[in-house]
C-alpha cells in the first residue's frame, strides 16, 4: 500500500526528472532511487518509471519536432529497429542478472562525458556525417536494447553517438534522442504491462509532472542550445557513473 504523500513527492520528483530528461537525458539517476526508497519493488519501479518517463519524453519530443527538429519520415527505419530491440531487452531483464553489466555501463558512460568535454565541435553546427540514417540503425538499435534492458544513461549515449558518428549538432542530435527515447519507452511500456508489472495510478500522477518537466526543459534547451546541454550532459554522464560504481561497490 503506497502512502498518499508518496503520490505527491514522487510526482513533484517527476518534474525535475522530466526536465534534466528534455535536456540531456538522466532522469532515471533520481526517479529510479526516488521509487525504491519509496517501497516500490525494483521490477514494478523499472516499469513505472519507464510510464512516467513515456510521457515526458514525448512532450519533450513534440516540442522539438514542432521546432522542425525530428524528421519523422527519415528515420522510421531507426525507430522501427529500436523499438523491436528495446522490447527484446525487456524481455531479458526480468531473467538476467545486471550486476556483470552495472560496472560496465559506468566506464561507457565516463567515455560519454569526456567525449562531450573534449570534442572540439560539440556545438550546435552540423558536421560531416561518418554515417548515413540507414548505417546508424544498427547502433541506435543497440542502445535501444540497453534502454530496455538497463536503461541508465540512455540519453547520454544517443546524443554522443549522433553527433559524434551523424555529424548532428547537439540540439538537433538531442531533439532525435528524444524520438528515439520515446521509442524505447514506448516498447518497454508494452511490455512491462502485458507481464504486469506496472503501477498504473503512481506512474499516471508521475507522468503529469514529467510532462510539465519536459515541456520546459525542452523549451529551455531549444532556447540556450549546446552551452546549456553540454555542461548538464557532462554533470548527469559523470554523475551517473558515480551513482552505479557506488552501487556495485556497496552491494
Amino acid at each position: 500500500m503506497i502512502e498518499p504523500w508518496v503520490y505527491a513527492a514522487l510526482t513533484a520528483t517527476a518534474v525535475l526528472t522530466g526536465f534534466i530528461d528534455a535536456i540531456a537525458g538522466g532522469g532515471g539517476l533520481i526517479m529510479m532511487p526516488a521509487l525504491l526508497f519509496a517501497g516500490v519493488p525494483p521490477i514494478n519501479a523499472l516499469a513505472t518509471n519507464k510510464l512516467q518517463s513515456m510521457f515526458g519524453t514525448a512532450t519533450a519530443c513534440l516540442n522539438y519536432a514542432r521546432k522542425g527538429l525530428v524528421d519523422w519520415r527519415a528515420n522510421l527505419p531507426t525507430v522501427a529497429l529500436v523499438f523491436a530491440a528495446a522490447s527484446i531487452g525487456v524481455i531479458a531483464v526480468q531473467t538476467i542478472d545486471t550486476r556483470a553489466l552495472a560496472l560496465l555501463i559506468p566506464l561507457l558512460l565516463m567515455g560519454v562525458a569526456l567525449y562531450v568535454l573534449l570534442s572540439p565541435r560539440m556545438d550546435d553546427e552540423d558536421a560531416h556525417q561518418r554515417l548515413s540514417q540507414r548505417g546508424y540503425a544498427p547502433i541506435g538499435a543497440a542502445i535501444g536494447a540497453y534502454d530496455g534492458f538497463f536503461g541508465p544513461g540512455t540519453g547520454s549515449f544517443f546524443t554522443a553517438t549522433l553527433v559524434g558518428l551523424r555529424g548532428l549538432g547537439l540540439t538537433r542530435a538531442t531533439a532525435l534522442t528524444k524520438l528515439f527515447n520515446l521509442t524505447s519507452n514506448v516498447a518497454s511500456v508494452l511490455i512491462f504491462a502485458i507481464g504486469g508489472k506496472m503501477f498504473w495510478l503512481l506512474g499516471l500522477c508521475m507522468a503529469a509532472g514529467a510532462m510539465l518537466g519536459g515541456y520546459i526543459g525542452s523549451h529551455t534547451a531549444m532556447r540556450f542550445g549546446a552551452r546549456l546541454i553540454r555542461p548538464l550532459l557532462v554533470t548527469l554522464s559523470l554523475g551517473l557513473t558515480l551513482r552505479l560504481l557506488w552501487s556495485w561497490f556497496s552491494a
